[in-house]
């Protein structure tokens, strides 16, 4: 009697991993939980993340302030609910300009080498040799100050990390024979990339991809702290860490909240990504 072969695909393979993987599943929870606060911030809470009571400054949190208020008065929950979405903004928009020219810059590396990869790569390794947040700083120093800078910043400095991770997964993929059966059918070359190496470069990309969301939102709070990223009134999380420093010992629930969420979204992405490695590596599978 034949026995019943059933095929899955790759992909559904992985959501099947993910599933069990506990951690992995806190951290889909952790950042669904902050989007769905940032989406429906309106409707979570009835202040305005500008309005100012000067009365109620540095409130103990009460029914009336979940969170308690800062120096001036201002409802923390409503400025950490309106964060979320700058926050998770810039963590994207960062990530996919990133995503986009180092993947670019990687495919054309490492698939045409020679002085091509030689110019690209010695680029990659200048970038490196500073420390990221150092780079980013002089970048929104020469742009100026503002959140589109330093959404600018985060991107650049993240694009050799992406790059040379690609570049270094074409270099093992264009020797490989189904490689050298494309080119001697006469494909070209940009079909080769697209519709061949890249596909199966995807894997530690998408890894990448979601660990580079955390580092994004980390660089955007540490540029919001130094005064270089969102400016006020905006409720950035960095900033707002940078406002509450006078208020430590005064009123500590100032400083904990925004603190505590940039904690939770960098560790929810981290999670999300060692889940994703773990499910799109075959040698983790068993």
């Amino acid at each position: 009697m034949e026995e019943e072969i059933r095929a899955t695909s790759p992909w559904k393979d992985t959501v099947r991993q993910l599933r069990k993987n506990k951690f992995a599943l806190i951290g889909f929870i952790i950042i669904i939980t902050f989007i769905l606060v940032g989406l429906f911030a309106p409707l979570l809470t009835p202040y305005g993340y500008e309005q100012q009571v000067l009365q109620d400054r540095l409130k103990p949190p009460s029914a009336e302030h979940w969170l308690g208020t800062d120096d001036v008065g201002r409802d923390i929950f409503t400025r950490i609910a309106y964060g979320a979405r700058i926050s998770l903004q810039v963590g994207f928009f960062a990530v996919t300009g990133a995503l986009i020219f180092g993947t670019l810059f990687g495919l054309i590396a490492g698939y045409f080498g020679r002085w091509i990869d030689m110019i690209i790569s010695r680029i990659f390794d200048i970038m490196l040799a500073f420390p990221s947040i150092l780079l980013a700083i002089a970048i929104v120093a020469i742009l100026g100050a503002s959140l589109q800078n330093a959404l600018i910043a985060i991107a650049i400095i993240n694009i050799p990390i992406f790059g040379r991770l690609v570049r270094s997964k074409v270099i093992s993929l264009r020797e490989e024979e189904f490689i050298l059966a494309a080119r001697a059918q006469g494909m070209k070359n940009g079909r080769i990339i697209f519709h061949h190496i890249l596909p199966n470069s995807l894997a530690p990309i998408i890894v990448q991809t979601t660990l580079g969301f955390g580092t994004a939102i980390l660089d955007a709070a540490a540029l919001g702290f130094l005064g270089l990223g969102a400016q006020p009134p905006l409720p950035e999380w960095g900033k707002m860490l940078a406002d509450s420093r006078d208020f430590i010992q005064l009123a500590p629930w100032t400083l904990i909240a925004p603190g505590l969420c940039i904690m939770l979204v960098v560790l929810g992405f981290n999670l999300i990504g060692d889940g994703l490695r773990d499910a799109l590596d075959p040698r983790m599978k068993n």
